[in-house]
């Protein structure tokens, strides 16, 4: 059964970083992500990893966020750079099949929200000014 977990939300001030980790479990899938949901907003793509090492990362986000996997603890870790109140959302890991692109001589994992079958409890970020 697949198990995804988030932690290392929390407060943080505007400027500051934050690194969020998943554990994950059982993931067969070859496409993880991490999104997030905004109040009031849907949810959106943060950035998404293949297996094979593909990255994406979202348009807004780019140049703030690394998107990484820890083999020897199998956790799916999102570092957030330059926090801006914006930031401020639940943030949730998830896996599934995807939908694939070839770009750049890698795989990429398509970040929409459709294309992702597990996902974790999330956890809040809140980016204070």
């Amino acid at each position: 059964q697949v198990r995804l977990a988030e932690s290392g939300g929390g407060s943080a001030q505007a400027g500051g970083s934050l690194t969020l980790s998943c554990a994950a479990s059982h993931v067969e899938e070859g496409c993880m992500a991490w999104f997030r949901q905004r109040p009031g907003q849907d949810r959106e793509a943060v950035s998404t990893s293949h297996r094979n090492g593909g990255t994406l990362v979202a348009d807004s986000m780019e140049g703030r966020v690394t998107i990484s996997k820890d083999q020897s603890k199998n956790t799916l870790d999102l570092q957030i750079q330059t926090l801006k109140p914006e930031d401020t959302a639940i943030y949730y890991c998830a896996a599934g099949q995807g939908r694939l692109s070839y770009r750049g001589g890698a795989w990429i994992c398509d970040p929409e929200v459709r294309f992702f079958d597990y996902w974790g409890q999330g956890t809040q970020v809140t980016a204070s000014s």
